[in-house]
């Protein structure tokens, strides 16, 4: 495993990000590299840097509260949805499990930002898109149900619960939603993907009117990339928002991989059943996952990426966990996050995904 290797194949890739820090953690030990600028002005990357983590904030933040308020037992699972959120869009029956496995039914994504009303009154608004439990159909808007749920769960607002039920537990004292100060890597220059979304209804149709929207132009520092955390939910939710540095997401991963020696956290057993597959292979409770090669064995990664170029995931099996930081949206022409990450990931885990692996021997 090595973390240099992995940073050269971020940074050499034809469409490389301006910055990026890779880092891996195993019974070995810890290995970080980092190279190129977190600015547009040219400020150097190190490892206090701390980036945009956009939907890795799904796992870090939202589901990783959940597993704690299930471990304390202030939530369950298969708990209705409307137990906490009594006007929530959802269809009789849809659980907490429902909501954490995109099975909602719910809208992919909306500028909810268009609306001049609270975000939860919008969603409420918007017709069903896909009935309960029919299938797999990836949602930030159920992610930011879920932050709502956290907070009600806990009596708190969503940023102080993941505070108290995760960051500080864990001393991760560089993990925060914006904004955040110095050293921190730029994610984007304004906000011109998701104005491309909504001029063009591309990947999603849009059902809310654009009332001339005054969309960001200048470079993103130390603020939510993404559009709705940034300006509908101000800076704090459930999908989106929160910031991290490599350290911090190497520790929360190897507290995962562990959950025998963290057992004042999260009961191993828990833990096991939000690593679980199911109903759709590939989507764990919160997570996704994958199979990867490692020594010639296929083993099984827990895993998600950002938009804005990071991702994060955990080979329970090896105790071993595998970061990617970067500002993939201020190359020249991004690419993918998932792309980035599989270059990095066969250098950091010494092996390859199982998808390469079959592609390359048949």
């Amino acid at each position: 495993m090595s973390a240099g290797s992995a940073l050269t194949a971020v940074l050499a890739h034809p469409a490389a990000p301006l910055g990026a820090v890779v880092g891996v953690d195993s019974s070995a030990g810890r290995g970080i590299a980092v190279g190129g600028a977190a600015t547009l002005d040219g400020l150097a990357v190190t490892r206090e840097t701390s980036f945009d983590l956009a939907s890795v904030t799904k796992v870090v933040g939202t589901t990783t509260a959940v597993l704690r308020l299930v471990h304390l037992g202030l939530l369950r699972l298969d708990d209705p949805v409307s137990r906490f959120l009594p006007d929530a869009p959802c269809a009789p029956g849809t659980t907490v499990r429902h909501l954490l496995l995109h099975r909602a039914g719910l809208w992919e994504w909306q500028p909810l930002y268009f609306a001049d009303t609270d975000p939860f009154v919008t969603i409420a608004a918007l017709p069903p898109r896909y009935a309960l439990d029919e299938g797999r159909h990836y949602s930030d808007l159920g992610f930011q149900l879920l932050g709502r749920v956290i907070a009600q769960a806990s009596a708190a607002p969503l940023d102080q619960a993941v505070r108290a039920l995760v960051t500080e537990p864990l001393g991760l004292a560089r993990t925060a939603f914006g904004p955040v100060d110095a050293p921190v890597a730029s994610s984007a220059l304004g906000d011109g993907a998701e104005q491309q979304m909504t001029r063009t209804g591309i990947p999603y149709p849009i059902l809310i009117d654009d009332p001339g929207f005054a969309w960001r132009d200048s470079e993103i520092t130390g603020v939510a990339n993404d559009g709705n955390c940034f300006h509908a939910f101000g800076g704090i939710a459930g999908h989106a928002g929160l910031f991290s540095t490599v350290d911090d997401l190497l520790t929360l991963g190897a507290a995962l991989a562990a959950p025998e020696e963290n057992a004042d956290l999260w009961h191993p057993d828990l833990v096991a059943e939000f690593f679980r597959d199911g109903p759709d292979e590939g989507q764990a409770i919160g997570w996704r996952s994958e199979n990867v090669v490692i020594d010639g064995r296929e083993e099984r990664m827990l895993w998600h990426p950002g938009f804005t170029g990071c991702a994060l995931g955990i080979v329970p099996a090896l105790r071993t966990t595998a970061v990617l930081l970067s500002n993939r949206l201020l190359a020249t022409e991004p690419v993918p996050t998932q792309t980035l990450w599989h270059a990095a990931l066969p250098e950091l885990l010494g092996g390859r995904t199982a998808t390469e692996e079959r592609t390359t021997t048949s």
